[in-house]
């Protein structure tokens, strides 16, 4: 059985992402407030891996879990990109004409933006977890309140259903990473199906040496998936490079890597593994 570590309850979308990539295996999930304490429990725990949100197709990046992620000394093994589709819920006595508030995450708020435009009159509050939200509505039988969170919510606590798909875009994809300490890689990284790898990079603060960075790449046919900048903390307007990039031979890629060192004040392997699946 493998322990994973998410950050929310039973039913979030950590939880659904969970379960799609580790398919058809006995999973224990170890629920967890934050994402600083996802990170926690796989350093107490050797053998616990971390799902990890790391960017949304429409509300953009999680910034802070880079940091997370680079700090903790854990590799990525693995992705998982999930379709996020928001329901409204409520205790199975109230109906519409009951809510008055309604409480999810501020990203999942804001997903569905246009539907609580129609719906004016309801309090909106943020709170830590889609799934949490319902949790707490259930256990403490807050009539007048309504949660957005995954439809599979309302089956474990109780729920029922107003309304599914709430949310504005469609085409809502959130990628999360699988994260282990460096000595669970081998049991859990399928080798032969690398394609993708994440990698950080610092750079000289002088004038051109990202385009030759980039420009090895392109030299290489490496392709670049995504590049996100983060400042240095102390070292004005000098920044850290968060790049994905995949590519169709292995051997190519690696060679790539080290005619960027040079080029580089210093470079880290995040991870490698297998450009993962989107899944509904």
């Amino acid at each position: 059985m493998k322990r994973i570590a998410i950050q929310g309850e039973v039913g979030s979308f950590h939880d659904v992402a969970s379960h799609r990539y580790f398919e058809d295996e006995d999973i224990e999930l170890i629920c967890c407030n934050t994402f600083e304490d996802v990170f926690a429990a796989i350093k107490a725990d050797p053998t616990v891996i971390g799902m990890v949100a790391i960017e949304n197709t429409i509300a953009g990046s999680l910034l802070h879990n880079y940091e997370l992620l680079r700090d903790s000394g854990t590799i990525i093994v693995g992705e998982h990109k999930l379709r996020i589709s928001h329901s409204i819920m409520c205790l199975p006595s109230d109906d519409w004409d009951d809510i008055t508030e309604v409480n999810s995450h501020p990203v999942a708020l804001m997903q569905c933006r246009e539907f609580l435009k129609h719906h004016p009159r309801l309090k909106i509050v943020e709170v830590d977890d889609t799934a949490g939200a319902a949790k707490n509505i259930s256990e403490h039988c807050l009539h007048g309140h309504a949660a957005i969170c995954s439809k599979a919510v309302a089956d474990i606590y109780g729920m029922k259903v107003l309304e599914e798909g709430i949310e504005t875009n469609k085409h809502n994809f959130t990628r999360f990473l699988v994260v282990c300490r460096p000595d669970m890689v081998p049991t859990l990284c399928h080798t032969e199906r690398i394609n993708k790898a994440s990698i950080v990079f610092t750079l000289a603060h002088t004038e051109g040496q990202l385009s030759q960075v980039l420009s090895i790449f392109s030299f290489y046919k490496i392709n670049l998936t995504k590049i996100q900048s983060l400042p240095i903390i102390g070292r004005e307007w000098e920044y850290m490079f968060y790049v994905d990039i995949t590519f169709d031979d292995y051997q190519r890629y690696r060679q790539s890597i080290e005619a960027t060192r040079p080029l580089t004040t210093q470079i880290t392997i995040l991870g490698e593994y297998e450009n993962g699946k989107s899944t509904v």
